[in-house]
């Protein structure tokens, strides 16, 4: 079942705490994969998609990384920050 989109645009706050988590439980489902683990990835990665308003998690983490990338002033985004980004788009793609 799609996830409806989101009504309102995450803080930056919000986004990076989503991220944080998404990425330790990730980690430790890789880890160590168990039904704790496995649900506990479930429940980031439906958190994510919620805040994105994105279907699935690639979606969500690009629309996350976008929308933290706006959040920089103009010109400000380092350079080395738009490299990984394009990365790791072309990893995921």
């Amino acid at each position: 079942m799609p996830t409806p989109p989101a009504t309102t645009t995450p803080s930056a706050q919000r986004l990076r705490t989503l991220l944080s988590q998404y990425a330790q439980v990730r980690i430790a489902q890789f880890e160590r994969d168990t039904p704790a683990n496995r649900r506990a990835l479930d429940e980031a990665t439906r958190a994510l998609c919620a805040a994105t308003g994105s279907p699935d998690i690639k979606a969500a983490l690009f629309k996350a990384d976008d929308l933290l990338a706006a959040t920089c002033p103009q010109g400000r985004l380092p350079a080395h920050t738009a490299g990984a980004r394009q990365t790791s788009r072309a990893l995921l793609a």
